[in-house]
């Protein structure tokens, strides 16, 4: 007996002692990865499997975030045309990656005491002065062969959301005879002209925004609603008829529920998208390793289902995160271990990583993945072809041959 309850009495030391250890290692704790609701898998399944998502058009061909940039992108077969979203002091919203203009656009010699001001201190009627296309062809991450005197000649804005809507319907800016994008403001708005694109050749893909340091653009996500509305691509208001992801040998996704993805890395920004659009409109949360406050800061995988979790109870349906290997200057921490895609699809919830820029990464990723950002969507659209993921969809094409046939 009295041996019974030293045992007993052992038993409770280590359970004891263990309880001690959980506490101060986070490591050890039970966190469990929630599920996407039923409602949330018929929204998440709007968005086409393998989905070929166009980053700011390409970065890659053309100056990224413009219509060179866009149209090559749909032209190509993208079934997105991705863009990040901010907005202009007088409130109009734009495509455009950086904050701060400096690196894609000649503002230094426009505007040389205001440079380094952030894109939303600035009108668009000022923004409209700035050439967007000719840096390109004197980066250093372009190569020669990729550089084209017309993305200089024929001048490239800063686009819009507008534009972006535009160019994924088949459209093209109207200019005049001197090349000038044609344009109107009366009372305080902006009318923009746009015309057939004589290019076009039948694939309308559906757009993917983000909403861009929502800080810096407060009040963007309720702008962004509007827009949509305006233009008849928010499902909820003005649900899709068509089903079909691809038509007649096209991509079809703009004309189907998922012809628009919101994604953030704002964790604020996306409990705002969920009062406004309820789930109803496909999301994803884009993860991001670092030391903000909605950044991955560890390795751990407690913290990592926070983050998934985080994204369900806000009504996301995907996860987009970071992928190691890319090409300068995106080569990004890497947030899609093996791992880490089991923890999310065991969710429910769908992976488009960002951003491929080579055909190693897409080998090592694509069992991870249910979708590329991809800077070069002609390698991407290979790439599935010769998976024999695409049958339906448009046939690879050449990216410069594209180029030139929309008269670059």
């Amino acid at each position: 007996m009295r041996n019974n309850k030293l045992v007993t009495l052992a038993c409770l030391s280590m359970i004891a002692l263990s309880c001690s250890s959980d506490d101060n290692a986070p490591t050890n704790r039970k966190e469990e990865v929630r599920h996407l609701s039923s409602e949330m898998q018929m929204v998440r399944d709007y968005v086409p499997e393998n989905a070929v998502i166009g980053h700011r058009g390409t970065s890659y061909w053309a100056p990224e975030s413009t219509e060179a940039a866009y149209r090559w992108a749909r032209n190509i077969g993208a079934d997105y045309l991705e863009a990040d979203l901010q907005i202009t002091k007088d409130s109009v919203i734009l495509v455009v990656h950086d904050n701060v203009l400096t690196r894609t656009s000649n503002i230094k010699d426009v505007y040389p005491d205001r440079a380094t001001h952030p894109a939303s201190t600035f009108t668009y009627e000022e923004l409209l002065k700035l050439d967007a296309g000719t840096w390109f062809n004197h980066d250093k991450n372009t190569s020669p062969d990729r550089a084209r005197p017309s993305f200089s000649s024929q001048k490239q804005y800063i686009s819009t959301l507008e534009d972006l809507i535009m160019f994924a319907q088949g459209k093209r800016l109207k200019r005049d005879s001197n090349g000038e994008r044609i344009w109107k403001k009366t009372n305080g708005k902006y009318t923009f002209e746009y015309e057939d694109d004589p290019a076009d050749n039948g694939n309308r893909p559906g757009i993917y925004l983000e909403t861009k340091e929502p800080s810096l653009n407060p009040g963007i996500e309720h702008a962004l609603v509007k827009e949509l509305n305006r233009h008849g691509w928010n499902i909820i208001e003005k649900p899709a008829t068509e089903t079909a992801h691809f038509k007649n040998g096209k991509v079809n996704v703009g004309n189907t529920n998922g012809k628009v993805v919101l994604q953030t890395f704002s964790h604020n920004s996306l409990l705002i998208l969920k009062d406004i659009f309820k789930g109803k409109i496909p999301t994803a949360l884009l993860f991001w390793k670092g030391t903000g406050p909605d950044d991955i800061h560890d390795e751990q995988q407690a913290t990592y289902i926070k983050h998934i979790n985080f994204g369900i109870e806000n009504l996301a349906q995907f996860i987009g995160p970071s992928i190691a290997g890319g090409t300068p200057p995106d080569n990004w921490p890497e947030l899609l271990n093996p791992w880490q895609a089991e923890l999310i699809h065991k969710s429910g919830m769908k992976i488009h990583p960002y951003s491929f820029d080579n055909e190693g990464q897409m080998i090592k990723y694509f069992s991870l993945s249910d979708g590329m950002f991809t800077n070069q969507s002609d390698m991407t659209i290979r790439f599935y072809h010769e998976k024999q993921l695409r049958e339906e969809g448009p046939a690879y094409q050449d990216a410069k041959t594209i180029l030139t046939d929309l008269g670059y």
